[in-house]
């Protein structure tokens, strides 16, 4: 895997994913995009990842947006293609089977509040600023923004944000639930490596069926949902991973989850 718009790592069972591109503001162009693709290749064949998280690198920016220099000159019909390949790449992230946490330490725009909400959660730097800004270009979200941010703040506060095109600070995006925590600039990967190594400890096929359960039944209604939830529920029972959990509980020691 070549990647010259992003870096990625792996710590342990974590991995790190960084969007890089500091000089444009780590913004989103078609090779970022395909990047992205191919990092989801490597996190879907790797039984032994546990957590991802996304950032951005510098200080400045997590993503500020997609990057307008190239937009600006394309025709419609390439458009059309760059959203859905956009809108295409982003669903995969959201349905990894690993939990995906967002840590925004600067400029969430456009593609960047996109992005954030195609993962699992937030955590945010006191210094992030989230929007969706493309009315003011002229244009309107292309890479989900119109779908994902009404499920994290509501319908109403999303048309508001999206109508207007205003930012908003990390301390308002707590308060509207679209960031699940607030850290001090230096401390943000601290605090988001430390939830995720918590998450990183618990039975890997447990977690994977809860966020399946999670997305798949969040708008299908309450029977449907709960359906899912009865067979996921189900199916654990016949893992490793549930006899190891229960033994460990009963015999009042730590388990060993192995993903089996």
């Amino acid at each position: 895997m070549t990647l010259e718009t992003l870096l990625y790592e792996k710590m342990d069972n974590i991995g790190v994913l960084k969007i890089n591109r500091p000089k444009a503001l780590n913004a989103i162009n078609a090779q970022v995009i395909e990047e992205l693709d191919q990092v989801i290749d490597v996190i879907d064949s790797d039984r032994s990842l546990r957590v991802l998280i996304i950032t951005g690198s510098g200080e400045k920016a997590f993503v500020a947006g997609g990057d307008i220099v190239d937009m600006s000159t394309m025709p419609a019909s390439e458009a059309h293609k760059f959203a859905k390949r956009g809108q295409d790449v982003l669903r995969r992230l959201e349905i990894v089977k690993i939990p995906v946490i967002a840590a925004v330490n600067g400029y969430a725009l456009g593609g960047g509040t996109e992005l954030a909400c195609a993962c699992d959660f937030i955590y945010a730097s006191e210094k992030a600023k989230f929007g969706q800004p493309e009315v003011v270009l002229g244009l309107m979200p292309g890479f989900g923004g119109t779908q994902r941010l009404a499920r994290f703040v509501g319908l109403a506060m999303a048309r508001e944000l999206i109508y207007t095109g205003e930012q908003i600070d990390a301390k308002r995006a707590f308060e509207l639930g679209l960031v699940n925590k607030i850290c001090a600039p230096d401390k943000l990967m601290e605090e988001v490596l430390k939830t995720a190594k918590i998450i990183a400890s618990r039975a890997p096929l447990a977690v994977a069926g809860c966020k399946e359960a999670l997305n798949d039944g969040f708008d299908v209604g309450l029977d449907k949902g709960l359906a899912f939830e009865c067979d996921l529920f189900g199916d654990l029972f016949d893992t490793e991973d549930m006899r190891e959990g229960t033994k460990a509980f009963i015999e009042k020691r730590p388990a060993n989850f192995t993903g089996e």
